[in-house]
């Protein structure tokens, strides 16, 4: 008998429990991870308030962990007990000791990679990587704006955009975060709290707008966001973390300049074994090349993830922060 955070009910951050487990046999084609880290995603807490429901509660949370194969279920070829793997983008269950988990969905670990590390990039580094390919083809001819970019898919998303020599504004919200921006390849930081965004991203592109914007904060920044774009720019709104925005013209991209907009998820990009092999192949190379760091802000023990929740949220943290079992 293990130990997990265990949702009985939805609401804030006091619904995490911490008490006793059982993660169970793995069935045919699952094993078993012990973990050794549990990534901390702001999906966690929509889970956790409801915002996208649960499939049934009590519940698990969590979508993203790393650690070492302890049982293989039946009918499971290509890994063996004491593989080193992590997963992101499953069905929730990681903020637990111990979970049973389909091995399709899981990635062998480099060598050079720790579990901790792994914890801390999957998620937001596939994320990442398919925002750079999938949603908008990033190269050196592109000029492009991320909001939070001192958070932690905004860390590793302007670190390898910059590799791939794309012109990257930032905004933040704080002098600290802007600092933290600039070091992660943004050529320019925008003080969201106390400059007009999309004055500032004129004037810093000559009055031409940005190709693309990737906007994860939703309802304070979407109208603003889209007065960013150049014509026929992209709109990427991959999460919401002011709130949900509200109901939407889409009139309105026609007003602005035919603009395109796309509300994407890891799940659906990384759906086939070849697509998130391939998504995590390229995640692992531009971080042992070194042109993509992996920042651990914060490290929490699992039990805790109530006041790791409680941080998230008021956006106390910078980069990526995992949770330890």
């Amino acid at each position: 008998m293990g130990k997990a955070i265990v949702m009985e009910r939805t609401g804030g951050p006091e619904v995490l429990c911490w008490q006793d487990f059982d993660p169970g046999k793995p069935g045919p084609g699952e094993v078993r991870v012990v973990h050794e880290a549990v990534g901390l995603n702001y999906i966690d807490v929509y889970h956790r308030t409801g915002l996208y429901p649960l499939p049934s509660l009590p519940a698990v949370p969590g979508l993203e962990g790393a650690g070492r194969v302890e049982t293989v279920g039946e009918g499971v070829t290509g890994l063996a007990v004491g593989d080193r793997v992590a997963y992101a983008g499953v069905p929730v269950g990681a903020y637990a000791q111990a979970r049973c988990i389909p091995a399709h969905r899981l990635i062998k670990l480099p060598e050079q990679i720790s579990c901790r590390q792994a914890a801390a990039m999957m998620l937001q580094g596939m994320t990442a990587r398919y925002l750079l390919n999938g949603c908008y083809r990033v190269d050196e001819k592109s000029v492009i704006l991320v909001h939070a970019a001192a958070g932690g898919v905004g860390s590793i998303l302007c670190q390898w955009a910059a590799h791939r020599g794309a012109t990257v504004i930032g905004t933040a919200g704080s002098e600290e975060k802007a600092e933290m921006a600039r070091r992660n390849g943004c050529r320019e930081v925008i003080l969201y709290r106390s400059e007009d965004v999309p004055a500032a991203v004129r004037r810093m592109t000559g009055g031409s707008g940005v190709d693309v914007v990737y906007d994860s904060v939703g309802k304070d920044t979407f109208m603003a966001s889209l007065d960013c774009l150049r014509p026929m720019g992209m709109m990427v709104s991959f999460g919401q973390s002011s709130g949900a925005i509200g109901p939407f013209d889409l009139s309105v991209l026609a007003a602005k300049g035919s603009l395109f907009l796309t509300r994407p998820s890891l799940m659906h990009y990384t759906a086939k074994r070849e697509d998130l092999e391939a998504h995590a192949a390229d995640l692992f190379g531009v971080v042992l090349s070194g042109a993509v760091r992996i920042s651990i802000d914060r490290e929490y023990p699992l039990s805790e993830a109530a006041q790791a929740h409680r941080d998230l949220e008021q956006r106390r943290t910078k980069g990526s922060s995992v949770l330890l079992p």
